[in-house]
């Protein structure tokens, strides 16, 4: 098969957008090393923030560990997902932290159900931009969406804290962000041994997503593809919880039987995009008696944050515009053909339920709309 061309235009556009791209990336690192960020509020408040479950760990940075020891811990932001499990009234709004752990970690909500009252905080528009672009960046840098305000000096010594603003979350949740191509080789699978490997790395210095070209799919034909997001405890352990091995091995088996061969792309959004240590707490709280959905939000979560505008960004770029999904989930169907491809067809991709996952089956059934 002719390789086709990538997309090789700069990723980070303008120089003011490079140093955006730069500063954002610099905050995620930051962020997940328990460091704090620096925000500005209305009226040129500055105060440093940080995520608020670094806080709670045993092994707490420096900064986190300074935080943790302060009365009161400083101001608690929460996302609207979270703020709503808690019956609280400002959804997501801030308030001062008097039982940390409690608000943060929903795997204790069930040792200690009854919180607040805390009152009403007004905010305006800008602080609610700056809060959802902190909420992004958390989960980006696999923390729960949770973050905790101080206006003392915890970074004494160190550099300056990055400065994290509104326009920074944009740029972040872009629908289709740049991606060029950056390796590509001839990798054997035990079910589908012509099959060819492309990585694709994110111009904004996301994580790589790849595509696995099994046979010989030509572009003038409608390919059979399948959008599989990460899984490591199903693809990798073989897990009983989901049916996320299940479904890749079948992909593998099912593409590779394809006449003309087929595409599966493999999208670095592990727990439905909230990272797998944040769906490994889903677990725990599933483990309590939540289902899948119900999990995701008391984590403060939406019930799905992958962006497959991603998968479409990929398929262009190896000139496939026309194709028939493997999928039940009709959402992958309707996010393709609003980022420009043309889905021909939508072919099942079922199997059957064990007692292990049959009640998360059930739930991406009713709450999540799949074809089960």
């Amino acid at each position: 098969m002719r390789r086709p061309p990538v997309n090789s235009a700069a990723a980070t556009g303008s120089p003011e957008t490079g140093r955006l791209v730069r500063r954002l990336r610099h905050a995620v690192a930051d962020l997940r090393l328990g460091w704090p960020v620096r925000v500005e509020l209305s009226g040129g408040r500055g105060l440093l923030a940080i995520a608020a479950d670094a806080v709670l760990e045993p092994a707490a940075p420096a900064p986190a560990a300074a935080i943790a020891r302060a009365r009161p811990a400083g101001e608690l932001w929460l996302s609207a997902p979270r703020a709503a499990v808690l019956h609280l009234p400002h959804k997501g709004r801030p308030f001062v932290a008097l039982e940390l752990a409690a608000l943060v970690d929903p795997t204790r909500d069930l040792a200690r159900p009854w919180k607040g009252p805390w009152p009403r905080v007004e905010h305006d528009a800008h602080a609610d931009a700056l809060a959802e672009t902190l909420f992004a960046l958390l989960r980006a840098a696999g923390r729960l969406p949770a973050v905790l305000f101080t206006a003392g000096d915890v970074c004494a010594g160190e550099d300056a804290p990055v400065t994290v603003t509104p326009a920074m979350g944009a740029l972040l949740e872009e629908a289709a962000p740049q991606l060029v191509e950056i390796a590509r080789a001839a990798l054997p699978l035990e079910r589908a041994p012509e099959t060819r490997i492309v990585a694709f790395r994110q111009g904004d210095g996301g994580p790589e997503h790849f595509a696995l070209l099994i046979g010989d799919p030509l572009p003038r034909h409608p390919v059979l593809v399948r959008l599989h997001s990460e899984c490591f405890t199903g693809d990798h352990l073989g897990s009983l919880k989901c049916d996320c091995g299940d479904q890749l091995a079948g992909a593998l088996a099912r593409l590779a039987a394809e006449p003309g061969g087929g595409i599966l792309l493999y999208l670095a959004q592990e727990g439905r995009g909230i990272g797998l240590i944040a769906k490994l707490k889903a677990y725990a709280l599933q483990d309590q008696g939540f289902d899948t959905i119900e999990a995701n939000e008391r984590l403060g979560f939406a019930a799905d944050h992958r962006n497959f505008a991603i998968a479409a960004a990929m398929l262009k770029a190896l000139g496939f515009t026309r194709i028939r999904l493997l999928t039940n989930n009709p959402d992958k169907v309707a996010a393709l053909e609003a980022a420009g491809i043309t889905v021909l067809e939508r072919v099942p991709h079922r199997f059957p339920a064990r007692p292990e996952n049959a009640r998360y089956l059930d739930a991406k059934r009713r709450k999540a709309g799949h074809d089960l």
